[in-house]
């Protein structure tokens, strides 16, 4: 079983102002998944807040994944890549690439995302879009190659047996 946290990043949201749709809706999806929730959060869109907050988790929790929402685009505040960058030690644009290709076959809104993916220690941090449906869908569009890629990055017995030489 796969242990995710959702890091839900909205000033609003943090304040609030308005209720957190998309958290919700990336917890509901990771059960009918299978997954465990293990942390759910919200936090401002505060550079040292998001980036202190993967620090700790990636330290203290035991989860194989963290998806955050929100933060992602173009608007000043949106620093959640930037966050997630001081934070991992591999970069995994591979996963950020597909959800930005398929993201746009449903809008041309897509290509405005700057998420980014990457592992710190044994989890693996990918970024996700602010609006509930958009968050899904791009978890969606990775779900499949998760479970190995948690296999790989635990070092799982045996997560290597299909690759050929």
């Amino acid at each position: 079983m796969i242990r995710i946290a959702v890091l839900t990043i909205s000033d609003r949201c943090s304040k609030g102002e308005t209720i957190d749709h998309s958290g919700p809706a990336l917890v509901e999806f990771a059960k009918k998944l299978g997954w465990q929730v293990v942390s759910q959060k919200i936090v401002p869109d505060e550079l040292d807040i998001i980036r202190d907050t993967l620090l700790e988790w990636t330290a203290s929790l035991v989860v194989e994944i963290i998806l955050t929402t929100g933060g992602t685009g173009f608007a000043p505040r949106d620093v959640t890549p930037e966050a997630t960058l001081a934070v991992i030690e591999k970069n995994a644009p591979g996963l950020v690439e597909m959800m930005r290709a398929e993201s746009v076959r449903i809008t041309p809104h897509g290509m405005l995302s700057r998420a980014v993916a990457g592992i710190r220690n044994r989890t693996l941090i990918i970024n996700l879009p602010g609006s509930p449906k958009g968050a899904v869908e791009n978890l969606n569009i990775v779900k499949v190659v998760l479970p190995h890629a948690v296999e790989l990055i635990t070092e799982t017995a045996g997560s290597e047996a299909g690759h050929q030489i």
